[in-house]
């Protein structure tokens, strides 16, 4: 994800954008120092995860529209330590547990410059 491009995407008059965001990623971006730099982790890791579950249902059909994905019912909510998960919720939840099952998911997020990236391991039960 390059930053720069994201941050102009969030800044950019009568954006939308941060509607894919859940309330409590936003609270937790605006304590941060750069908040795009933080939401871009974020936005990473919503795709990341959709990538992720995209594979294990590999060879079928996707429940939810690609286009019609809620990303706020993706959360990333860290711990009091700044590790990171994947809270889902809604449609998206529904459909996970409907595809594949039971899921653990381990979530990095990182920043290099201009980019933020994430990985997501998705586990089936």
């Amino acid at each position: 994800m390059h930053v720069p491009g994201f941050r102009e995407q969030l800044e950019r008059p009568g954006s939308r954008f941060e509607a894919v965001f859940a309330v409590g990623e936003l609270r937790t971006a605006a304590r941060r120092q750069d908040r795009a730099l933080h939401l871009a982790g974020r936005w990473a890791a919503k795709e990341a995860f959709i990538k992720a579950w995209s594979q294990a249902i590999y060879g079928r059909p996707p429940l939810i529209d690609p286009d019609g994905v809620d990303f706020t019912e993706i959360e990333i909510r860290p711990d009091r330590w700044g590790r990171v998960a994947v809270e889902l919720r809604g449609e998206v939840e529904q459909a996970v547990r409907a595809s594949v099952g039971e899921i653990r998911t381990s979530l990095s997020i990182s920043h290099d410059g201009d980019y933020a990236m994430a990985t997501c391991l998705l586990e089936v039960s």
